[in-house]
């Protein structure tokens, strides 16, 4: 499956987590279970600095958060309850999805939290920020449930235990 992932490291200490290696086999995993054959987006792996910037900037929180999506087109369902409406390809037959920002800090501090080795936190949240990609949401509880499922599927074809 050839998929177009532009990864930016600004914090180094990404890298020693294995960023590159669970980004794509994450987004490869999400992108398989939605019947995606090839997908373009960007994602940036940074810092609480950076993240909190953008946060401020994207949702008018000024505070750090894990992960954060910006989809290139609005697939949310009409209905709460429903399935997000399927991407349209490009020309090329790519999918342009959008890109994600993920920060260190707060992933490094949740798996902590959570008793949870950091590559399985970071790996729950690049599906979820790439299912946010493809239209899915949690703002109701229908739709939180649908997602939650969706996420709990794929984490566990790659071997990673029910989040939740």
């Amino acid at each position: 499956m050839p998929h177009d992932i532009d990864i930016l490291i600004e914090d180094t200490r990404w890298h020693g987590a294995g960023f590159e290696r669970l980004a794509n086999t994450a987004i490869a995993a999400t992108l398989s279970a939605q019947g995606i054959e090839q997908a373009e987006l960007s994602i940036l792996a940074c810092d609480d600095a950076r993240i909190t910037v953008l946060n401020a900037d994207f949702r008018d929180k000024p505070t750090a958060t894990n992960v954060l999506s910006w989809p290139d087109k609005d697939l949310s369902p009409k209905q709460e309850g429903d399935a997000p409406a399927t991407p349209t390809p490009d020309p090329d037959g790519a999918v342009s999805l959008g890109d994600i920002a993920i920060a260190y800090d707060t992933c490094a501090r949740e798996a902590a939290e959570q008793d949870k080795p950091l590559a399985h936190h970071v790996t729950h949240l690049l599906v979820h920020g790439t299912l946010h990609l493809l239209g899915y949401d949690h703002i109701s509880v229908t739709d939180a449930t649908r997602m939650e499922a969706l996420e709990v599927e794929i984490l566990g074809k790659l071997g990673i235990p029910d989040p939740y």
